[in-house]
């Protein structure tokens, strides 16, 4: 089979991981615009998958979740995962709804999840009225993303630096084409349900803290590799302004710094802005049969992560790999 993997960011990638490590054979061609500059290297990176993260229906969406989960597990027990970027974490959500507290999705997965005790409150400062703590993994995606880009390329993944307008530049030579452009979708496919968030955050230096904490879920403190910590965030709806906004800047660092207070002593390293791919209606993990008259072949659509691309690419890539492997039975079951 030859594949084309569209979208080089932690969806893209790891499809075309999912899916050379499933068809051993196959010919993968990944073609992405940049690299560097994607939203996946905005994102704190730690698999915390809210209770709204939908798919098709609850059975898959759970597995795509859990699929996920394992991914990245197996990756934080191999002797370098450290160079991969996935590690475990623990920390503390607290809030003044239960509702944030409860997550249908994390409570049963991960290896830790209970309720705070009255002296965990005195951690942080803020008024809160409900809190818990939990264990899970966090995805350096900086460190990530070239490890896969790694692994892909030494089992013969091919990497092309190039923007696709349409299919039909790739119908003729491919079999299956998989489409991981996220918000590139929108024209893409012209998909009108897609909608980018933009989120801005904070990278400072605190090797001190070893454990992140949330204030609800507009305020989260998160370490990652080297010491760098992400303050956050943002969640503008329907934005596509790419410029900091020092007025959210200033938001950003009263929270945190009210939330956990030696933060103040702290200097920034660097701000960052990304745009969320989200997707009214759910993820869109499908498939669809295209053709430009002459030539037909098979999409494998994966797009629509919004905040969860990170967390949620392993088993939406698994869930696609097995769809396009469906739908080339079929093609050669109709020959």
């Amino acid at each position: 089979m030859k594949i084309a993997v569209i979208g080089g960011g932690a969806v893209g990638l790891t499809s075309a991981l999912q899916m050379q490590r499933t068809l051993h054979n196959a010919e993968i061609t990944i073609y992405a615009s940049n690299l560097d500059n994607i939203v996946s290297n905005v994102a704190a990176g730690i698999f915390r998958v809210g209770s709204s993260y939908c798919g098709p229906n609850e059975e898959i969406t759970r597995k795509w979740i859990e699929d996920s989960y394992s991914f990245y597990d197996d990756i934080s027990k191999l002797p370098n995962a450290s160079q991969a970027g996935v590690t475990s974490i623990s920390g503390y959500m607290f809030a003044n709804s239960l509702n944030i507290i409860k997550n249908h999705w994390m409570e049963k997965l991960v290896p830790i999840y209970r309720n705070v005790t009255e002296e965990e409150f005195q951690l942080v400062g803020g008024d809160w009225k409900f809190g818990c703590f939990f264990t899970t993994l966090l995805t350096e995606c900086k460190l990530y993303l070239p490890w896969t880009l790694q692994q892909l390329k030494a089992n013969g993944a091919i990497i092309k630096r190039q923007q696709i307008d349409s299919f039909k530049e790739l119908i003729k030579d491919y079999d299956i084409i998989m489409n991981c452009t996220g918000l590139g979708a929108r024209n893409l496919c012209t998909d009108r349900r897609m909608v980018p968030i933009r989120g801005q955050v904070i990278k400072v230096a605190a090797p001190w803290l070893k454990t992140f904490f949330y204030g609800d879920l507009d305020t989260y403190i998160i370490p990652g590799f080297n010491g760098v910590v992400t303050l956050g965030g943002t969640r503008n709806f329907d934005s596509e302004n790419l410029k900091l906004c020092p007025y959210e800047s200033a938001a950003i660092r009263t929270r945190c710094e009210t939330l956990v207070p030696s933060l103040k002593m702290v200097e920034n390293i660097r701000e960052e802005v990304g745009l969320r791919p989200y997707r009214d209606g759910g993820v869109r993990v499908e498939a669809e049969f295209i053709s430009d008259g002459y030539d037909k072949t098979t999409v494998i659509h994966n797009y629509g992560h919004g905040g969860y691309g990170v967390c949620t690419a392993p088993g939406t890539a698994q869930y696609a790999v097995q769809l396009a492997i469906n739908a080339h039975k079929s093609s050669i079951a109709k020959l």
